[in-house]
């Protein structure tokens, strides 16, 4: 062929173009190369001519049943009998687009656009030949040179029904260099460019798919599914696993084995525990699967729809179906519009396109009459009658002209349109370039302008390719029934990108309630519980463990228990911390009130005791006893059954340093009195020995209360320092675990409490040490052995008192120490003043002198 006269005019320059671009993205090579076809899937097509012709490859009929192949000879396929309405009208949108094209004037100016279409069947053998007789010809037996590259050739196809077909038809024709645009291949590995560089997808990938999946059911609390999958590159399931949704089943179904597997399928469904159901297949698997359902009644299911079948018509419009899908939940596609697309579609009638064999079989099936004539033959005129030619497509309703709901046909009319403009862009760059670099193109240009294509639709729109990939968008459906028992397709929502848009009060359930159907291995744990894994289970299988004391989960499904603050503490449900209670000592609870009794009680038993010697102190028992240390022991031992009290109530600054001073000055008072008493009595009976009458002068009124006030003053200093350097002062314990966090009075300095009861140690055990040595003399005149009992105990207590003031929690510390305080009192008042009592106020007989000096 010339390519002179090519440059005639401008139309004429726009087709030497187009036959250098097609000889350079066709099989290369000017030396004819033979080759051969194997079999033939079918030869129904729809053919429009034109400068540049496009592809089209749709699965327009149903795969009949499977035939096992021995693969000894070449496969055998029946052929195909069902024609699939949607994808006529797929079909259909592409002629639409193409002539849409045409008649825009801006848009591939002076250059009309073809395109011839081949159906499928939906086997991937079959799309493979007809994909390469839109590539490379379609003879039986052709040369593939130059002559037949111009306009035999498609430079582009708008195909590939299936993921499947798509990776196969993208790895054969990637040597060529042929762009491959799919409207409904969604499988995720198909945007691996460096496998795929011609594949290019109008429709969003899968992991989009299943992702706006995972987000449904996890927005639902639905975490307990089943999966029935169809065994390929479209039924992927791993952007749904590890979600946070948990499969309790996955089915897979085969395309060539769909009945027995979905009898498999419905008997697995109809044992499993999860009540909502991800069925991810084409729509005639999804279809066998519900008429097995129906066929064992299995109802009360939610079921999640992928966008292969949540908008089909023909699982819709099922008597059968409707009885075990209704409130199925779905992900579609983007519905849009295309304006003129349902005029286009109701003018179609047979008489006009007599060529297109599709829309004659088409006829036949819907109005029952063949459309025969000298240049066709109807496979079914022989039992039709002859069509009227009144038949049409005008003012019915049918599913085939509704477009209300546009989604798979749009994203075909996107592909025409993307290819219109990637073509438009390579035309328009070898314009530029024509003077300079005539030869210098590269057969991969037209992938280069499609990778940075950017449409507009004659209504707006615009899109452009991430890559391979096309932004995702989807809508959410809801299968919801009719008043005439029939299904209806009821928008709930939409998806774009990650953000998940539901309306839940438009749903309508499965179950038929306004409750949301409930599908978990494990119900949620309720705030105050945290989720522990079962081992061997699955991570939705759990049991919830209440939380530990001082810990809480205030969110439902709780992975860990937060422990509480410091000065908090859980509630009693687990739910929140709450400021830890102020426990102490106080006078309310039945411990202080027991203390406090036991304190008061001493004191005025003491107070008794001193009126009954006071009353009596002219007896000889009570002088006979020096009687002004008797009262003073009195008072001592009265002070420390009240300085008791000061431990307790709510600890302040001034408490907690009062308390110890009185403390530890009102025992040593008291033991110094004791030690001064046992000292006289030893003294007394010395001094009654020979050359030993001058002992006593050491040991007058005078130097008693000297000696007194000398070990009291003792303690005065010790205890002054003590607080003046390192007082005790009142503080929170927050070691002690519990709702109570305890306020004590904290010794700061353990020396000097130390120091403190050092002394009175000290003091102590030197009167018992004296008492002891006293104790055989004469009984009448010797208070030793009472002294020496007394101390006895008192020691004991505060012996006692040590390991158990270490070890007790909280205010029990302070009560530890009230009790060895009313201990050691009640000791010394019982010990050294109960006889004397009792002589004096039961036995006077023996309050005399006579019988004091009997011994």
């Amino acid at each position: 062929m010339s390519l002179l006269p090519c440059l005639l005019t401008p139309s004429a320059l726009s087709l030497l173009l187009l036959c250098v671009v097609e000889r350079l993205m066709g099989v290369e090579g000017l030396q004819a190369t033979v080759c051969s076809r194997w079999g033939a899937p079918g030869n129904k097509s729809l053919f429009q001519d034109g400068d540049v012709v496009i592809g089209g490859l749709f699965s327009v009929h149903y795969i009949p049943s499977a035939v096992e192949q021995d693969f000894t000879k070449l496969p055998q396929y029946e052929p195909c009998n069902g024609l699939d309405q949607q994808s006529l009208k797929y079909m259909y949108a592409m002629a639409f687009a193409v002539e849409e094209i045409n008649r825009n004037s801006s848009l591939l100016p002076g250059l009309k656009l073809g395109y011839r279409i081949l159906d499928s069947c939906g086997r991937y053998p079959w799309a493979l030949q007809t994909a390469l007789s839109l590539v490379g010809g379609d003879a039986h037996r052709c040369t593939c040179g130059w002559h037949l590259l111009y306009g035999q050739t498609a430079p582009l196809l708008i195909g590939a029904a299936s993921s499947t077909s798509g990776i196969m038809l993208s790895r054969i024709l990637r040597s060529l260099s042929v762009p491959i645009i799919s409207f409904l291949a969604s499988c995720p590995c198909l945007s691996d460019r460096s496998k795929f560089p011609n594949f290019f997808r109008t429709i969003p990938s899968d992991i989009y798919q299943a992702r706006a999946m995972a987000q449904l059911a996890i927005r639902l609390h639905w975490t307990w599914i089943g999966a029935v999958h169809v065994n390929n590159d479209y039924g992927q399931l791993e952007e749904i696993q590890g979600k946070g949704v948990c499969l309790e089943f996955i089915e897979p179904v085969h395309r060539e084995t769909i009945v027995r597997d979905a009898e498999r399928a419905a008997l697995t469904i109809q044992a499993a525990t999860a009540r909502v159901i991800l069925v991810f297949t084409w729509y005639t698997d999804a279809k066998k699967v519900f008429l097995e359902l129906a066929k064992r009644n299995v109802t009360g299911r939610q079921f999640l729809a992928s966008e292969a079948w949540s908008t089909s018509d023909d699982l819709l419009q099922d008597a059968a179906v409707s009885k075990v899908a209704r409130g199925v939940l779905g992900v579609a596609i983007r519905s849009s519009t295309m304006p003129g697309f349902e005029n286009y579609l109701r003018r179609l009638h047979p008489v006009h396109r007599p060529d297109d064999e599709f829309l004659r079989e088409f006829w036949e099936k819907e109005f029952g009459c063949s459309q025969v004539d000298k240049f066709s033959y109807s496979l079914q005129k022989a039992s039709l009658p002859p069509c009227s030619g009144k038949e049409s497509l005008e003012g019915v309703q049918h599913p085939f002209v509704d477009t209300s709901q546009l989604r798979v046909a749009y994203n075909v009319y996107l592909a025409v349109y993307a290819a219109a403009h990637a073509l438009h862009s390579l035309l328009s760059y070898f314009f530029k370039k024509l003077l300079d670099s005539f030869f210098n193109i590269l057969r991969f240009q037209l992938l280069q302008h499609l990778n940075k294509v950017n449409v507009t639709t004659p209504h707006g729109e615009m899109f452009y390719f991430q890559g391979a990939d096309f932004p995702a968008k989807y809508d959410l459906v809801n299968w919801q029934k009719t008043p005439e028992g029939l299904l209806k397709l009821v928008l709930i929502g939409r998806v774009d990108g990650f953000d998940l848009h539901l309306n839940e009060s438009a749903i309508q359930w499965s179950t038929g309630s306004n409750q949301v159907p409930v599908s978990v291995c494990s119900e949620r744990c309720p705030p105050g519980t945290r989720t522990a894994n079962r081992k061997g289970e699955p991570v939705c299988c759990f049991d919830c463990i209440p939380c530990a004391d001082g810990e809480i989960s205030n969110m439902t499904g709780s992975l860990h228990c937060e422990r509480c603050p410091s000065e908090f503490w859980s509630n009693v449900d687990r739910t929140a911390c709450i400021p830890r209670q102020l426990d102490f000592l106080s006078f309310n609870e039945t411990l202080g009130i027991t203390l406090t009794t036991a304190a008061v009680s001493g004191a005025v038993v003491t107070t008794a005791v001193f009126v009954v010697f006071l009353h009596h102190r002219q007896t000889p028992l009570v002088r006979a006893n020096n009687s002004e240390l008797s009262f003073l022991l009195l008072l001592s031992l009265k002070l420390c059954f009240l300085c008791s009290l000061v431990f307790i109530g709510r600890p302040s600054v001034w408490s907690c340093r009062f308390q110890q001073a009185a403390f530890g000055i009102s025992f040593v008072l008291c033991v110094s009195c004791l030690l001064v008493k046992t000292i006289v009595v030893l003294a007394v009976f010395r001094s009654a020995r020979p050359g030993a009458e001058a002992l006593m002068k050491w040991f007058g009124p005078g130097q008693q209360r000297g000696s007194i006030c000398f070990f009291t003053c003792i303690q005065v200093i010790i205890c002054a320092i003590w607080l003046s350097l390192s007082p005790p002062m009142p503080q929170r314990d927050l070691g002690f675990k519990g709702s109570k966090v305890t306020v004590e009075c904290a010794m700061e300095s353990v020396v000097g409490f130390s120091l403190v009861l050092g002394y009175i140690g000290l003091l102590a055990c030197t009167c018992l040490l004296l008492a002891f040595l006293a104790r055989k003399l004469p009984d009448n005149f010797n208070e030793a052995k009472l002294i020496t009992f007394s101390m006895l105990i008192f020691c004991a207590v505060w012996v006692a008192f040590v390991p158990a003031y270490v070890s007790s929690p909280g205010k029990y510390v302070v009560a530890v120490e009230i009790f060895a305080i009313l201990a050691s009192s009640y000791g010394l008042l019982l010990c050294i003043f109960a006889p004397k009592c009792f002589i004096i106020l039961l036995r006077p007989e023996k309050n005399t002198k006579k019988y004091l000096m009997a011994r």
